[in-house]
């Protein structure tokens, strides 16, 4: 029902075709670990409560689930994507795991393959994934630290994937952004984790609402395409 309103609007000119923001019914799912779970954070103040303020200054139509949980690994992402894909039906998924594996020195191609399943559960879900990237500190050893830093852009390239950066990128190393444990980011740093997703995201959005486009394009053309192309 979404998809045929949305190709409706489009038709009459009441969707705003040259912005990033159609965010009509548009739900979005992060599926990540305790730095997406918002841990030792105060209620509401983690990097995905502020994803979902931002989206929603832009329009009332976007929604944001976190389904992340603290101390999760890509195994236990890949055990629980397919019902967390039934229960909410979303049409992008932000992965956000890794970090937990690879401080436990788990093995790089059991966190590639955890990864790519999940990848291809959203896939087959008809949910668009987007994949944020994750790094270890230096002192795991500079081969297994490269190998694992370079599981996401070779995931991404192989499954075709907009990748975002690691969500510590730029301040990672100065210790006032860190809580007590010196591993998970103080309030002050969400708004700089956001950002760091933030043009991978608008990105994925753009592309969806050009697909849409499209989609309307070819239905004005006489090309019955309602039930491909549009938003997931």
């Amino acid at each position: 029902m979404k998809k045929l309103l949305f190709v409706i609007l489009c038709l009459f000119g009441t969707f705003p075709f040259n912005s990033a923001w159609s965010g009509t019914d548009t739900k979005i799912m992060v599926l990540g670990d305790s730095l997406s779970a918002g841990y030792g954070l105060p209620p509401q103040s983690g990097w995905v409560n502020l994803l979902e303020r931002r989206l929603q200054s832009q329009s009332a139509g976007y929604k944001v689930i976190n389904a992340s949980i603290s101390g999760e690994i890509t195994l236990g992402g890949r055990k629980r994507i397919e019902q967390a894909l039934k229960n909410n039906k979303p049409d992008i998924v932000i992965v956000a795991l890794g970090a937990n594996d690879g401080l436990q020195g788990r093995s790089i191609s059991s966190i590639y393959e955890n990864l790519e399943a999940i990848i291809l559960t959203c896939k087959q879900y008809n949910a668009t994934p987007l994949l944020i990237s994750m790094q270890l500190p230096p002192n795991y050893g500079i081969s297994y630290t490269q190998k694992f830093r370079d599981i996401y852009p070779r995931l991404a390239k192989n499954q075709q994937l907009q990748l975002a950066p690691f969500l510590m990128e730029g301040f990672g190393d100065q210790t006032g952004f860190f809580q007590a444990d010196g591993i998970h980011p103080t309030a002050q740093a969400q708004e700089k984790m956001l950002d760091n997703i933030w043009p991978a995201l608008v990105s994925v959005l753009k592309s969806q609402q050009t697909q849409a486009s499209t989609a309307s394009k070819n239905l004005i053309d006489g090309t019955d395409t309602t039930t491909t192309g549009l938003l997931h």
